[in-house]
C-alpha cells in the first residue's frame, strides 16, 4: 500500500472513531498502533522492533516510560510519546520524552495525540530534542506535500542522514510560512517598517506606524487577492487557447465556455464545473498535454479523464452540494474526496495528487 493511501486510510479511521474514544490507552489502540503498523511499516507484534512502556532510567530519574521505542537491532529509530486524542500537544508536558531524547543516541522522536504526529530531530544542538518539530502530520487536514518526507521514516525506506537533511528545510520553511502568514494576517512593527523604507521616506512616528500598518494589511489582503485571481486566469486562458474553434460532433468531451450548458439530458454543465476542469488541466499540463484531459458530465458528478477514458479517471467534482467537493483517484483507482470549503482555486492544494495520478496511468 503506498504511503498516501495508508495515511487516508487511517485519516477516515480517525474521523469515524473520533467521538467515541475517551482515553489514552484507547487513543493507542485505534490510531497510533495502525500508525506505526501501517503507515511507519513496523510490527507492532515484534518487540525487537516496537517496544511499548519502554522503561528508560534518565539520570535521578528512575522508571522514566515513553510509551513506544521503535528499534533496527540495538538502534534507537523513534522514540514516541502519546496524549489523548483531541488533547493539545505540548512539548512542555512531554517531559520523559524530552529527557530520554536527550541521553541517549535516538534521532527522532514523534508526539502525538492519534490524529495529530508532530516529529522532532536534534538540529539546533547535538543529542538535544529541538522545541519545534520539523514536520506535522494531521490527520483533519493532510498535507500531501509531506508524503514523500514521511515516506523516509518507514521501516523500508529509513535513512536518518536523508531525514535529517530534509528535516532542516522542513522546519525552517514551516515556520517561515507561518511568520509570513502571521504577518500577512497582522503585520508585525518590522515587517512594517521593512516594507514601508521601500516606499517612503517618511519618518515612522506613531501616527505614521498606526497608518501604514493599516495600509500594510490592506495591500497584503489585497495581493493574495490578486494571485488567486491571476492563477485562475491563467488557467482559463490556457483553456481557451486549447479549445478546438469546431469541435466534432463525436468529441465526448465537455469544452469550457462561458455561461451553463444543458445537455437534452438534462445534464447541466455550470461555470464552476469549467473554472475547476481549467484548474486541473493547468495542473496537470506539468505531465501530460493539456488537450489529453477531459471532462464528461454526468447528473450525480461531473469525471475528469485522461484521454477521454473512463476507465482512467483522474477526479470528480462534486458541486451539487452545499461545499463543493472533489474526488481524486489514486493508482488504486480509490477516490479520496476534498470539500473545497475555499472555493474552487483550493484545487490546487492538491495539484501533487493529482499529478501522481496521471503518472501512474502513464506508467
Amino acid at each position: 500500500m503506498s504511503i498516501d493511501q495508508a495515511v487516508r486510510d487511517l485519516a477516515a479511521r480517525v474521523r469515524e472513531l473520533k467521538p467515541i474514544i475517551e482515553t489514552e490507552e484507547a487513543t493507542k489502540t485505534a490510531f497510533i498502533i495502525p500508525f506505526i503498523s501501517s503507515v511507519l511499516g513496523y510490527d507492532v507484534t515484534d518487540p525487537r522492533e516496537v517496544i511499548p512502556e519502554y522503561t528508560a532510567d534518565v539520570g535521578t530519574k528512575r522508571g522514566e516510560k515513553v510509551d513506544f521505542a521503535i528499534k533496527s537491532g540495538n538502534d534507537f529509530r523513534f522514540l514516541i510519546e502519546c496524549k489523548k486524542i483531541g488533547e493539545p500537544l505540548d512539548i512542555a508536558h512531554a517531559h520523559q520524552l524530552v529527557r530520554y531524547f536527550n541521553v541517549t543516541d535516538t534521532e527522532f522522536a514523534i508526539l502525538t495525540n492519534g490524529e495529530v504526529y508532530e516529529f522532532y530531530a536534534q538540529l539546533d544542538a547535538v543529542n538535544r530534542m529541538d522545541e519545534k518539530p520539523f514536520m506535522t502530520l494531521d490527520l483533519a487536514a493532510v498535507d500531501a506535500r509531506i508524503f514523500p518526507h514521511l515516506e523516509r521514516c518507514t521501516k523500508s525506506q529509513f535513512d536518518s542522514e536523508s531525514i535529517a537533511a530534509s528535516a532542516e528545510e522542513l522546519k525552517y520553511v514551516s515556520e517561515l510560512r507561518k511568520a509570513i502568514a502571521s504577518d500577512f494576517a497582522d503585520p508585525s512593527a518590522d515587517w512594517v517598517r521593512l516594507l514601508t523604507s521601500r516606499v517612503t521616506s517618511r519618518r515612522m512616528t506613531a501616527a505614521n506606524m498606526e497608518l501604514f500598518t493599516r495600509l500594510t494589511a490592506t495591500a497584503a489582503s489585497q495581493f493574495l487577492k490578486d494571485e488567486a485571481n491571476r492563477r485562475l486566469r491563467s488557467a482559463q486562458d490556457l483553456d481557451e487557447q486549447l479549445t478546438p474553434s469546431t469541435p466534432t460532433a463525436a468529441a465526448p468531451t465537455v469544452e469550457p465556455d462561458e455561461g451553463t450548458d444543458r445537455s437534452d439530458d438534462g445534464i447541466v454543465t455550470t461555470p464552476e464545473e469549467k473554472e475547476a476542469y481549467g484548474i486541473i488541466r493547468a495542473i496537470c499540463c506539468s505531465e501530460v498535454p493539456a488537450t489529453d484531459i477531459h471532462m464528461r458530465d454526468a447528473k450525480s458528478y461531473c469525471a475528469i479523464n485522461l484521454h477521454d477514458n473512463n476507465r482512467k479517471p483522474l477526479a470528480r467534482l462534486y458541486f451539487d452540494r452545499r461545499t463543493p467537493r472533489i474526488g481524486i483517484f489514486d493508482e488504486n483507482k480509490e477516490e479520496h474526496p476534498f470539500d473545497l470549503t475555499e472555493g474552487i482555486a483550493q484545487i490546487y492544494e492538491h495539484a501533487e495528487l493529482l499529478r501522481r495520478r496521471v503518472r501512474s496511468l502513464l506508467g
